[in-house]
């Protein structure tokens, strides 16, 4: 499926391009990237079985914040699990049906977490 158009430089996302050799990024013109609270963060936990060679995984998507936290997250819930996976783009792919213990596992750390999907 195609990226759709964008049709303005503030699609974008800020500034694309400077001809000045001496520009320096203003303070507002860096991106935070830190992380929400847990408690404010919606994430949604559903199963996959598609795409993935027939094996089923359980996919924790919604988070916000950066990678180093995200890739603690999945760490811990990899951990917990007792089973392999990634976490990258956003989402954390645990290998096998874990959702209840997921579930459980994010309600501990203090997460908003629904299942959803299939």
């Amino acid at each position: 499926m195609p990226k759709p158009k964008s049709n303005s430089l503030s699609d974008l996302g800020g500034m694309v391009y400077s001809t000045n050799p001496n520009y320096r990024p203003e303070e507002n013109d860096i991106e935070s990237n830190d992380t929400p609270a847990p408690g404010q963060q919606d994430l949604r936990v559903w199963l996959e079985k598609n795409h993935r060679g027939g094996k089923t995984a359980t996919v924790i998507k919604g988070f916000v914040g950066s990678d180093d936290d995200l890739d603690a997250l999945g760490k811990t819930l990899k951990t917990k699990c007792g089973t392999g996976g990634t976490a990258k783009d956003g989402e954390i792919i645990i290998q096998g049906d874990h959702r209840e213990k997921i579930m459980t596992l994010l309600s501990q750390l203090g997460y908003k977490a629904k299942k959803a999907g299939s």
